[in-house]
């Protein structure tokens, strides 16, 4: 990609807010050692890879140096930020950050959870902006052995999941750890939607025994909580689903899910988040099925001359 480029997607870009139809559908691949895939779409129902499937950064940080569950978001400056989970039992997370998603700044290993010296995990890290406090919030699925006792054993092996959180205003200078959401069961994959001018939490109950592994919906009135209560399951009874992401695309709210015994994207639709409607058949998924197949990932708003960069990107120019 020429600099000219990349220059005259940014010029759009940090004019305007994203309100356009173009999507980004930050993803890893296998067990996340090449680091991020993209895939766009202008519809939000039919996904071609970017880059012609290549990665767009490897990991570089972390024990493990793997980059699963990528989460991106852009902030009020233009930069996109993204975080990751950068190993199965570690106790830090990745970061980077881009004005293009094609040229990154150094990785960074951001050790939130290195207060707690017998952490099992720091799973699927998201990161929202919080316009009411001028602050990014980083929240995470961690199982600290002890805690939260009357659940334990409900998950596989030794884990019994919680969210936590940090904050950050410049991503140098991070809260103390805290406690974010515990709803009662062992939870992971927590995320953000904005919808109907609201805000809602999506969550995955991993209890395991008795088999759980649905999402479930709150409002969400403060980024911060206290949470409304929570829905009835909105993925089918015995389907195991991680990673949800949704976004408000042409009036419906689209929740997509990885199917990851069935090794595949599905997705939901609503009008009033209560009632909702299967349409992974209308989903157009590159690599379903194979094992270059769309993992744990992040939809987002881009505009779309920042898409049409990214579409001609040459693939000999990616991950670096």
């Amino acid at each position: 990609m020429t600099r000219t480029l990349v220059g005259a997607a940014l010029a759009l870009f940090c004019g305007s807010c994203c309100a356009a139809d173009a999507w980004i559908f930050a993803y890893f691949t296998k067990n996340g050692e090449d680091g991020l895939h993209l895939a766009g779409s202008t519809d939000a129902y039919h996904w071609d890879k970017l880059g012609d499937g290549r990665s767009f950064l490897k990991p570089r940080v972390g024990k493990a140096k793997l980059m699963r569950d990528p989460c991106i978001v852009r902030g009020p400056d233009g930069t996109y930020h993204m975080v990751w989970t950068s190993g199965w039992n570690e106790n830090n997370i990745g970061y980077a950050s881009s004005r293009d998603l094609v040229h990154w700044s150094a990785q960074r290993e951001l050790p939130v959870m290195a207060h707690e010296p017998d952490v099992l995990n720091t799973w699927a890290p998201e990161i929202a902006y919080d316009e009411a406090r001028a602050e990014f919030l980083i929240f995470w699925a961690s199982t600290v052995p002890g805690k939260f006792a009357a659940t334990a054993g409900s998950s596989e092996e030794r884990y019994n999941h919680r969210i936590y959180f940090t904050t950050t205003k410049d991503f140098h200078q991070f809260s103390p750890t805290q406690l974010f959401y515990d709803p009662g069961f062992s939870v992971i994959d927590a995320t953000f939607l904005r919808a109907r001018g609201k805000s809602w939490l999506l969550v995955k109950d991993e209890t395991r025994n008795p088999p759980r592994k649905y999402l479930q919906v709150a409002e969400a009135p403060d980024l911060r909580g206290p949470f409304g209560a929570l829905s009835v399951p909105i993925t089918l009874p015995g389907q195991w689903v991680e990673g949800p992401t949704a976004i408000e695309a042409a009036g419906d709210v689209i929740v997509y899910y990885d199917a990851y015994i069935g090794k595949r994207y599905g997705a939901l639709r609503s009008r009033d988040l209560r009632t909702w409607e299967d349409v992974s058949e209308r989903m157009h998924i590159p690599d379903e099925g194979t094992p270059q197949r769309m993992r744990h990932g992040t939809v987002f708003a881009v505009p779309p001359a920042l898409l049409e960069a990214l579409r001609k990107a040459r693939s000999d120019q990616l991950g670096e």
